[in-house]
């Protein structure tokens, strides 16, 4: 749909979405597609550089539903998989999608963030939706006869101005409607930073495992290696604050290459290899909003809430938060007696995702966990189950639930037969997730 210069300056809709990425450009061509009438408003241009470049396997059926399954697959790396890789067991451990216990998912891809988010911006436009660029909002006022006036500022300096019946908060960290309202919290449970860039030239996996993930540990956190399409690989190290602390004055990337060096098995496959982009990093990784929704408005994926990257949820999270938003806003907007039913279950799908990916993320640096992931058993379907998890399987009707319960009870009794380790363990991890404050560590 072409824009109109009226519709450029301003006007009414009935939605309106701050933000342009996977929940944004998702959740408006849904509501496009329901006839809504939809304004989305992204502060920058695609393509621009994201991380979080690893999907599960839980999105393709997504695709397939939007009809853009074919030009994903087109940019993408085959991911059959995920490999955590433990210096202190001294081996690696593979994990196969297709041996979840839905085998109709057995792949996912890695992608670069500026060519998948290009496609859904343009998928957005393409469905009907006003979805304009080098636009950024500036300010929200809710209305007391319900509504929203949304002021937008464009790179000219030029004002802009919308009346919404609806407001949807899709602007991922920088979580416009929570910093407002000053509901945006710490997660006092996890706190971690990410240094990342990309490479050419790393050693990959074989055939068809040199899609897969791999996760590696090391003394302050993991590295995630990332494989992508033309031969660039993803290199991330997520940290705890207070080791970043100790960068000291060299620069980001003498500190991360400094820490690479620390993980001889990473760094084996950086050996040959050459940076290809400025090394980069992003502090406060994991927060959680007080509230995902209100009169009139709700938050999509990581504007939210933002847990730790180590299971790849980011993507998927945003994009089922944004299905689940679209059918919510949907039922406001046509039928308000039904929108706090509507709502309620909105919320409920919101904390339930984020919920189980986080009691593994809380615990996958703990050593009596590790030797659960370097060792599986597929006791009552166990293994089957986990993979469900991180595949992103955590939605549907598959019913691992009885055989995650069975995992969480072992590792909990593995813990009370091994309590000094545990005590040791839990003691550290208290250790890592205190607040550090010292901005000037993330500096280049």
């Amino acid at each position: 749909m072409n824009t109109t210069a009226q519709e450029n300056a301003g006007g009414a809709c009935d939605v309106l979405v701050i933000g342009g990425g996977p929940a944004g450009a998702t959740v408006s061509a849904l509501l496009a597609e329901k006839g809504h009438q939809v304004v989305m408003l992204e502060k920058a241009h695609h393509p621009r550089f994201h991380i979080g470049e690893s999907l599960l396997p839980a999105n393709l059926p997504l695709f397939e539903k939007m009809g853009i399954a074919d030009e994903i697959k087109a940019i993408g790396m085959h991911k059959p998989g995920a490999e955590f890789v433990s210096m202190e067991h001294g081996r690696s451990q593979a994990f196969s999608f297709a041996e979840a216990w839905d085998k109709s998912m057995p792949y996912a891809y890695q992608v670069r963030r500026a060519d998948f988010d290009q496609i859904l911006f343009r998928h957005a436009r393409d469905k009907g939706a006003t979805a304009l660029e080098g636009v950024k909002v500036t300010g929200v006022e809710f209305l007391p006869e319900g509504g929203a006036s949304v002021t937008a500022q464009d790179e000219d300096g030029q004002t802009r101005q919308w009346k919404a019946r609806f407001v949807v908060d899709a602007s991922g960290r920088d979580t416009f409607l929570s910093t407002r309202f000053r509901i945006k919290h710490r997660n006092p449970r996890h706190n971690s930073s990410a240094i990342y860039a990309h490479f050419d030239g790393t050693v990959r996996g074989e055939g068809a495992e040199e899609g897969n993930i791999r996760i590696f540990w090391f003394a302050h956190g993991w590295f995630w290696f990332i494989p992508l399409t033309n031969g660039t690989t993803s290199i991330g190290m997520v940290t705890w604050p207070y080791h970043m602390k100790s960068k000291g004055s060299r620069s980001l990337q003498e500190f991360m290459m400094d820490n690479i060096a620390t993980c001889p098995p990473l760094a084996e496959r950086l050996k040959m290899a050459t940076q290809t982009s400025p090394t980069e990093a992003t502090g406060n990784f994991s927060y959680v909003s007080e509230r995902n929704h209100g009169k009139d408005y709700l938050m999509l994926g990581d504007a939210y809430a933002f847990i730790d990257p180590v299971f790849s949820s980011g993507v998927w999270l945003a994009m089922n938060s944004a299905v689940v938003g679209a059918d919510a806003i949907d039922t406001c907007l046509r039928n308000p007696a039904k929108a706090g039913a509507a709502l309620r279950n909105f919320d409920r799908v919101m904390r339930h995702g984020p919920k189980e990916f986080s009691w593994f993320i809380y615990r996958v640096t703990n050593p009596i966990m590790r030797d659960f992931l370097m060792g599986p058993k597929n006791v009552l379907r166990v293994k089957e189950a986990i993979l469900s998890v991180l595949a992103g399987d955590v939605f549907g009707k598959t019913p691992i639930w009885r055989s995650i319960l069975v995992f969480k009870a072992m590792y909990y009794i593995a813990n009370i037969a091994q309590p000094k380790r545990a005590y040791t363990a839990w003691q550290k991890r208290r250790f890592n997730i205190r607040k550090v404050d010292d901005p000037a560590m993330y500096n280049a």
